[in-house]
């Protein structure tokens, strides 16, 4: 049965603080380590007013440290931000913590605007020397070597799992390349989906890490017990994305009755785009959209995201995800 994860942007609500959206973060990683999630991630983004996960090495430390067997990790740091040595020292040093439960999935995007991109890389050209700086990451997890003059203290000889996170063919192309496990951005950029996967498992070649392709895909999964009540709690992140994409970003707006009913044909258009790998509803309706979604795109494993306004009910959501989850197990 397809394994089930948490992907967490730490969302601030309207009216709340980024204090409370990270206690509310390590409240819902201990829910989903209680209902058996295989990993929790948080997600680098910033000048973003709605989310709290910027430091998102810090945030991991505060999740892993309030938590005791669920993996946790990144999805994911932007590397093209930062010196790749930086990076393995601090996954080392939450490894070194946490041995045995941290996760590096990398993505090559700014998780910001182009503004704030400028003012955390200096050169934007970053970018460009992706795949030569996840390799030279990787390489500082090896065991050091004699004359070795730049190691990674704490980082050398960990084995901290890598990932390729993307959302084009890019990302595609480098996992298949390293043998490295690919995540998918379906649950927000879901165009490239299917031929993005095609090209990972087919060109895929075996690596240290990893003998056969392993695909984990985004998933928006918003629960309740009714259809009513999921799609009212869906109308927040419904908001959220429109306010993005017209250069309004905010904090996460509070549930909206007939939110798509005033909407502009553009924005209908755009959110139906991007959200369409979203599962809505209650029990019975979440139970047939992952079983839909699974058998379309084989997914090894499903990455479920969910901002909702209020903390009970994306509690909640995550509950009956894992209910609807466990009694398909079963049935299979």
């Amino acid at each position: 049965m397809t394994a089930l994860s948490v992907l967490d942007l730490s969302p601030i609500t309207q009216g709340s603080t980024a204090s409370q959206s990270l206690a509310n973060s390590l409240d819902l990683a201990r829910h989903a380590e209680r209902l058996d999630y295989k990993r929790y991630w948080l997600a680098e983004h910033h000048n973003m007013p709605g989310i709290a996960s910027a430091a998102t090495s810090v945030v991991i430390a505060h999740v892993a440290g309030g938590t005791k067997t669920i993996r946790v990790g990144a999805g994911g740091i932007m590397l093209p931000n930062h010196a790749p040595l930086v990076i393995a020292e601090q996954f080392g040093t939450l490894n070194a913590l946490f041995p045995g439960r941290i996760d590096l999935g990398l993505g090559r995007a700014p998780g910001t605007d182009m503004m704030t991109a400028r003012a955390l890389r200096r050169n934007l050209e970053a970018s460009d020397n992706f795949p030569q700086d996840v390799v030279e990451l990787m390489g500082y997890f090896q065991p050091a070597e004699e004359g070795q003059r730049i190691r990674a203290v704490p980082g050398e000889g960990q084995e901290v799992p890598v990932w390729i996170l993307g959302s084009s063919l890019y990302g595609a192309q480098l996992a298949a390349m390293l043998g490295l496990p690919y995540a998918f951005a379906s649950h927000f950029a879901p165009a490239e989906l299917d031929h993005a996967l095609e090209v990972y498992r087919t060109r895929f070649q075996p690596s240290a890490q990893l003998d056969k392709p392993y695909v984990m895909l985004g998933l928006n999964v918003f629960a309740a017990p009714t259809d009513a009540e999921a799609k009212l709690l869906f109308t927040s992140l419904q908001q959220a994305f429109v306010n993005l994409r017209s250069g309004r970003p905010g904090q996460l707006p509070p549930p909206a009755e007939n939110y798509d009913r005033d909407l502009d044909p553009v924005a209908k258009t755009m959110l139906a785009q991007a959200l369409s790998c979203a599962v809505v509803g209650s029990p019975e309706t979440v139970r047939q959209g992952i079983d839909a979604f699974v058998r379309r795109t084989g997914a090894d494993e499903l990455m479920v995201t969910a901002q909702m306004f209020d903390h009970p009910a994306r509690v909640r959501s995550f509950e009956i995800l894992a209910e609807v989850h466990g009694s398909m197990s079963q049935a299979a």
